[in-house]
């Protein structure tokens, strides 16, 4: 390899940020649409998480199938060169993903990993559909109320409520 194309190879992998990428900007637009409101990588919170809605107590993560090595995916395939820093580099990656959504996890938030595959067009509208269900069930379950019945005495059907006594006619 040539140094113009290492330069070259690096000014690419340089020019991937890890904020405002694509996939995030789809999910946060359809989230706003549709009248959710978020945050964007919580400083403090393990991990500084993609999307953070307090409201649901929930992390939301849109992660790159080549950058956290998501198993069979079609995105994901380890480069054919500098194999080994790649595969030390993505099992990092995966292993500090687990112990931040662990450490969510203590603090009482739920974890939500979207993949960058999930929000290809073909697919897109059934994850961001999908994962709208689990926000509302999310939120269902964390400010639902208990009904609880009357505990009023009702009597039964053929019994009078105001009982008389026979002697007191």
């Amino acid at each position: 390899m040539t140094p113009l194309e290492k330069q070259r190879r690096h000014d690419n992998m340089a020019a991937i940020h890890s904020k405002d990428t694509k996939p995030e900007l789809i999910v946060r637009k359809y989230l706003f649409a549709r009248g959710f409101r978020y945050r964007l990588n919580h400083k403090r919170l393990p991990g500084h998480p993609d999307i953070v809605m307090r409201k649901y107590r929930t992390c939301i993560f849109v992660n790159g199938c080549f950058w956290h090595g998501h198993e069979g995916c079609k995105y994901f395939t380890m480069p054919k060169t500098n194999t080994e820093f790649w595969q030390k580099k993505i099992t990092r990656n995966k292993e500090r993903d687990q112990q931040q959504k662990a450490r969510l996890a203590e603090m009482g938030w739920h974890c939500i990993t979207l993949w960058e595959c999930e929000l290809k067009p073909k697919i897109r509208l059934q994850t961001l559909t999908a994962l709208e269900y689990t926000l509302n069930g999310i939120f269902l379950k964390n400010h639902a109320k208990p009904y609880v019945l009357p505990q009023e005495h009702l009597g039964m059907a053929a019994e009078s409520l105001h009982t008389t006594d026979e002697n007191d006619r």
